[in-house]
């Protein structure tokens, strides 16, 4: 096997990582955004801030690598999210209360292929000195917790917006659980 056909799917599978990253960031700070009131406003905050900061951790760790980062890629990540936006979720002129729980449900898978992620680099990481070992483990768990938190909150909004649909046809279609 040549050291080319080694290299390229690492290539590849950073490069797909970062791609959902862009978008998993972008989301992130939108649904920080649509939320500033919520009693969740400042985790909000902080999650978008971390998802961010690991997205910009893996571009790092590309560099380390001696990956080239696709920057089409990146861009193909940002469309997403805003063609997700298209999406009426049962309504065409107001943001549905479905939104919510479909961003975080979107946002919840992310954070498990980030986690997933980090977890095949620390499996890569006793044989390639270009990655710290400490620093994966960091991330990793960080994922965990961003996944933890996501979690919680899913059962929060899953109860809000799928229990009682003439509850929330009553606030106005704007969901509060966030």
């Amino acid at each position: 096997m040549s050291p080319h056909t080694l290299v390229e799917p690492l290539h590849i599978y950073l490069n797909d990582h970062l791609t959902g990253a862009f978008g998993g960031a972008a989301l992130a700070a939108r649904m920080a955004r649509t939320h500033p009131g919520s009693h969740h406003a400042a985790d909000l905050q902080r999650l978008a801030h971390d998802i961010e900061q690991d997205r910009d951790d893996l571009v790092r760790i590309m560099n380390r690598l001696g990956v080239p980062v696709r920057h089409y890629r990146t861009w193909l990540g940002l469309a997403g999210e805003r063609l997700s936006r298209l999406k009426p979720n049962g309504t065409v002129l107001r943001r549905s209360p479905l939104s919510d729980l479909i961003e975080l449900e979107t946002l919840r898978a992310g954070v498990e292929g980030k986690t997933a992620l980090w977890r095949a680099l620390r499996a890569i990481a006793d044989t390639d000195p270009r990655l710290d070992q400490v620093e994966l483990d960091r991330l990793a768990e960080r994922a965990a917790e961003q996944g933890r938190m996501l979690n919680g909150w899913h059962y929060t909004v899953s109860t809000a917006v799928l229990r009682d649909s003439t509850d929330q046809a009553d606030t106005g279609g704007h969901s509060t659980a966030l």
